[in-house]
């Protein structure tokens, strides 16, 4: 392989190419939606995967756990989710990596609906990317405390602190929206951040903060999970 080409595929693996394969898989299936029937059916929606307990609980469906952080409920929900998705995931990608970003994305995701699932009403249902990112948030959040000195990535952090602070109060007055789901994928996301730590900077990151906060993730799922359950009746 020749200078150039090395170059080449250097720069191209320097791109936020989880960020656009994610883009690229959630607009897929928004389009998906609606030629399916419309991406605000109720039905469409439980058919693509949306967050329903009754389907998880009455018939063990339980990769509605995942499937929703790459569902929309609307047109504006998807546009709305999509533009933060592109401007907050290139800047976590591009800091923490792409491997780790995804399992950040992901893991947050999975979070948030699990806390959604034990804590939201039982008749309704929910989708949407905010749940991985508030996670990517939740992981912003985490380097502030490591790069104190750093002005662009405190200031990055104020920033996101208040705009999550301001979420989470209108979320409070507004039932169309989920926000045990958004809560749960912040918490994910603080906690998945500092288990994987930033790549090469991982000797900054303290081993033991990072054991202790994947035990306490882990237990966190798995509380939820049973009370989930329980409440809905699965478990006596």
């Amino acid at each position: 392989m020749d200078y150039q080409t090395q170059m080449k595929i250097k720069r191209l693996w320097k791109q936020p190419l989880v960020t656009y394969i994610l883009l690229g898989i959630t607009t897929l299936v928004f389009l998906g939606l609606e030629v399916s029937g419309g991406s605000t059916v109720q039905q469409v929606l439980i058919e693509w995967g949306a967050m329903s307990r009754k389907e998880i609980v009455d018939y063990h469906e339980y990769w509605r756990l995942f499937t929703p952080m790459f569902l929309h409920i609307g047109w504006l929900h998807f546009a709305v989710n999509m533009v933060t998705l592109y401007y907050v995931g290139t800047q976590v990608e591009s800091i923490y990596g792409h491997w780790r970003y995804l399992l950040i994305y992901l893991l947050s995701g999975i979070s948030g609906n699990i806390l959604s699932f034990a804590l939201g009403s039982q008749g309704s249902i929910s989708a949407g990317a905010s749940t991985s990112l508030f996670g990517l948030f939740g992981a912003f959040i985490i380097l502030g405390r490591h790069f104190r000195n750093n002005p662009a990535i405190s200031f990055m952090v104020q920033r996101y602190a208040t705009f999550i602070g301001i979420n989470l109060i209108f979320n409070l007055f507004s039932s169309s929206v989920d926000i045990m789901g958004h809560i749960g994928g912040l918490i994910g996301g603080l906690l998945v951040a500092t288990v994987l730590a930033v790549p090469d900077r991982s000797e900054e990151f303290n081993i033991h903060e990072r054991i202790i906060s994947g035990i306490f993730f882990i237990f966190l799922l798995g509380v939820c999970l049973v009370l989930g359950f329980k409440k809905f009746g699965l478990l006596v």
